[in-house]
């Protein structure tokens, strides 16, 4: 085992219950004075989202809005959002919602001062030096969900709707320099977001746990953050009022997208390409395609899932985590396989290409090829 990282750690999180009252401070804290809101349509037209613009307005920062963001959002949603970023005279960004909001708004601040594709700015390899850094907008998160930790990432995923390909969109600056995480905005979520979103939350620190690479510090984020999803999951689910519950799945939501720095695998692999061209839920996907993941990486994660099954309650070993998986998944409703998502092997061909060449292959414990990656999509379809 190589004893070498690149590590970085997340940035400023305003924590707790009624925060999103801070709105204005964040504002004045990241430079900004005519900041553009940035949510899905689903959020658009909610209380939540009408309370922080309120906020906004009242404290002389206008109330600028942007929501035509898809639940997969593409660079067609992008492109319309710098236009109305520019053309609001903005200063910067407030990414607001679930995972495609944040995502979004991430990327409209980074794309507001660049020249170049969207495209061109892929994570791969170092062509992130490729953007102009001073054409990066100030951003700041605030999460509606408890799922993706999108709030405190560094890149966001957007749709190529001419490839269906999901792509994953890098920068060091994306990484907003103010989150405000106030459970309260959660409370509102139906049972089968709280459930698809806390699942995507716990299928990160899954992956990272299992990953291969050396990152200490994240290894022992993704067994907490395991088990803050085993024990508050079920209570959020049950009771939606609940903020104990919905404080502690946000912070396990955060605690997944910083453990997967040291990296995602077969899971995530299966699932972009999945959500790219059929447009389902990509935490629900996620969790429908670990029981399968988790039995093909056996026997490269059996030891450490050993170790780690008494301490996340869970008798048995490996083979006992193995079985809770599936019954945690039941728990909530979610589909034993894709085809009950709408999924079908017609198009085959092009998941396993959209999995062979995408980013989170490099972090799964056993090679993938495209041989196994079509037997793994035959399993969860």
């Amino acid at each position: 085992m190589s004893l070498m990282g690149n590590w970085s750690y997340p940035t400023a999180v305003k924590f707790g219950a009624g925060r999103i009252k801070e709105l204005p401070e964040a504002c004045m804290q990241a430079g900004m004075k005519r900041p553009l809101l940035v949510t899905d349509k689903g959020l658009a037209d909610l209380p939540i989202t009408d309370a922080a613009l309120d906020i906004m307005e009242a404290a002389g920062l206008g109330r600028g809005l942007f929501s035509e963001v898809d639940p997969n959002p593409s660079e067609i949603n992008l492109n319309a959002g710098v236009e109305a970023y520019k053309a609001g005279g903005h200063d910067g960004v407030i990414a607001f919602g679930g995972g495609s909001g944040l995502d979004l708004g991430k990327m409209v601040a980074f794309m507001s001062g660049q020249t170049r594709p969207v495209w061109d700015f892929e994570d791969i390899g170092d062509w992130w030096t490729r953007a102009d850094p001073a054409g990066i907008a100030p951003i700041i998160a605030v999460p509606t969900t408890a799922g993706t930790g999108s709030e405190v990432g560094r890149a966001s995923i957007i749709t190529n709707s001419a490839t269906h390909e999901k792509k994953i969109i890098f920068h060091p600056k994306v990484l907003p320099s103010v989150v405000i995480c106030d459970p309260e905005l959660t409370v509102g979520m139906p049972k089968f977001i709280t459930a698809g979103t806390g699942l995507d939350a716990f299928a990160h620190c899954v992956e990272a746990f299992s990953s291969p690479h050396y990152h200490p510090m994240s290894q022992g984020i993704a067994l907490e953050g395991m088990r803050l999803v085993i024990d508050y999951l079920p209570r959020a689910y049950k009771d939606g009022s609940d903020l104990e519950a919905r404080a502690q799945m946000m912070s396990a939501a955060a605690m997944g997208s910083t453990a997967f720095q040291k990296g995602l695998g077969a899971i995530h692999a299966l699932s972009h390409p999945v959500g790219a061209i059929f447009n389902t839920h990509h935490g629900t996907t996620n969790a429908v395609c670990m029981p399968a993941v988790l039995e093909f990486n056996a026997d490269a994660i059996k030891d450490r899932f050993d170790r780690a099954a008494g301490y996340l309650g869970v008798d048995g070993g490996f083979r006992g985590f193995q079985n809770f998986v599936k019954a945690f998944n039941d728990s909530f409703d979610i589909p034993r396989k894709l085809s009950e998502m709408g999924v079908s092997t017609e198009k085959m061909d092009a998941l396993v290409e959209g999995a062979i060449h995408d980013p989170s292959c490099g972090g799964n414990p056993v090679e993938l090829t495209r041989d196994n990656l079509r037997q793994l999509f035959d399993a969860v379809i």
